[in-house]
């Protein structure tokens, strides 16, 4: 992309003009947030602005006591689980976001699906960024907590699903990480790498502006809740949405990406197309431009949905097998009952996902070269289709709107059950807006909601009446 002095310059929708924007921006944020380590006022000391009314607690030792004991005993918990190795049928196909695997190369059908070898699987689940409880990270404001073991799985779940997207819009799905790469190429790609990872950093600062200390500062503002208390899938989809949009004021380029929540499983394509036409400006060095993108500005698609009573409808199962299938999705935050977990691609009837649950210490992302291995899991999980919560939510990247059309059309094959094409749809779009006030789901009192909401019709799955905000792991 060519950048103009002063006013105009049109945003292409490729995957490029996003690098080009960002390759060189990303760089310079990345040395002026590393070089801000070594200022006498640190970043650690600028904390969530709405929240600035709150006192910081300093952990007293008992406090740490106890966090240490709650990640002792986690990790304890699930250990066997990243320890033990999941087994894969060698003659299925497996659906990675998108994209088809297949353990044995071999085929005598020239019709067949085209297939690549397991260690190309491998590579690409390698490259989804890894997050998870962290402990010793900076106190979340208002609180002693100085770790998010037993109660963050599912922000954690919500971080990497946004990471994803953050990876298709600057990167692009074919992008691997080379954890070896020196080449040029590969060097300006890991400044991108990095900067996406350190915009999830534990930190409550401004360079950080996807931590999980801004989630739970927006969690309180918008539903008064506390460092410590659980959330749902649905709650934290208006918590990614609300926190990408103040990431703008500190990372402009993050103005060429928008979130939009579908309340009552519906998508309202007036409002996407409200939201998704809106211009952004930013200021570059010390000239000042505005971008307008005549046609479109990406999404992040964000669904919630409830596809059962207390226990999935396996009826369901074609649907989110099918969704996963599709180069749009960017993966599904749900899990086990009262365990979270980030569902991004499927064998025969288990779904492949990254477990948050794993306790690491936290990682100083505002120093030079931090380490990123603990941001990406080597060893493939899987979850029995029987055992997945039914409250959940699925999430699209559509770089375009010609990605959106064209995600409209495929898209509907997958959302009735390949069982009872009788039933309704497991979402809808709808010509108009939405009824509803944008993020009214926070005025509810979640608690309050009652336990026959969270029975589904038998015409069709939940909505957002229903109450799909189950409980997920709390120690």
């Amino acid at each position: 992309m060519a950048f103009l002095s002063r006013r105009s310059v049109a945003c292409e929708s490729n995957r490029h003009s996003y690098q080009d924007l960002s390759l060189a921006h990303s760089q310079l944020l990345l040395s002026d947030s590393h070089s801000s380590t070594d200022s006498p006022i640190s970043h650690d000391a600028e904390q969530c602005p709405q929240n600035k009314t709150e006192k910081t607690k300093e952990p007293e030792d008992g406090d740490r006591v106890k966090t240490k004991l709650i990640s002792m005993w986690n990790n304890v918990r699930y250990s066997w689980n990243f320890k033990s190795k999941a087994h894969f049928a060698k003659d299925s196909p497996i659906w990675l976001l998108g994209r088809i695997y297949h353990q044995s190369l071999k085929t005598d059908d020239s019709t067949s699906l085209p297939t690549n070898n397991f260690e190309a699987l491998k590579n690409d689940f390698y490259s989804r960024i890894w997050l998870t409880y962290r402990k010793e990270f900076p106190v979340l404001n208002g609180s002693y907590y100085t770790s998010d073991c037993g109660w963050g799985c599912m922000l954690r779940s919500g971080q990497m699903l946004l990471a994803q997207a953050l990876v298709c819009h600057f990167l692009g799905r074919d992008w691997r990480w080379n954890e070896n790469g020196a080449q040029e190429q590969q060097t300006l790609q890991e400044s991108l790498h990095r900067m996406i990872i350190q915009w999830f950093g534990d930190k409550p600062s401004p360079a950080c502006p996807l931590s999980i200390h801004q989630m739970v500062s927006q969690g309180h503002i918008s539903a008064g809740k506390r460092p410590g208390d659980w959330y749902g899938p649905s709650s934290v989809s208006y918590i990614i949405k609300q926190i990408l949009e103040r990431a703008t004021d500190t990372y402009p380029e993050l103005d060429t990406l928008r979130v939009y929540v579908a309340q009552d499983c519906t998508v309202y394509l007036d409002d996407v197309k409200q939201s998704c036409s809106k211009t952004c400006n930013y200021e570059y060095d010390d000239a000042e431009y505005e971008m307008i993108d005549d046609q479109w500005k990406s999404l992040v698609l964000l669904i919630p949905l409830r596809l059962g009573g207390e226990r999935m409808n396996p009826t369901y199962d074609s649907c989110l097998k099918g969704l996963l299938s599709l180069e749009q999705c960017i993966g599904i935050i749900g899990g086990k009952p009262k365990h979270s977990q980030y569902f991004i691609g499927w064998q025969d009837d288990y779904l492949i996902h990254l477990d948050p649950h794993h306790c690491q210490e936290m990682v100083d992302v505002l120093i030079p070269n931090f380490q990123l291995k603990s941001f990406h899991c080597h060893e493939l999980r899987k979850t029995s289709l029987k055992q997945v919560d039914p409250s959940c939510c699925v999430g699209f990247y559509l770089r375009s709107q010609r990605d959106f059309e064209e995600f409209r059309r495929n898209v509907q094959h997958y959302l009735v059950p390949t069982q009872n094409k009788g039933d309704y749809p497991i979402f809808v779009f709808s010509n108009g807006s939405s009824p509803h006030l944008d993020d009214a789901w926070f005025h509810q009192d979640e608690d309050s909601l009652s336990p026959a909401a969270s029975q589904p019709s038998s015409s069709g799955p939940a909505t957002v009446g229903d109450n799909y905000l189950d409980d997920f792991e709390f120690l």
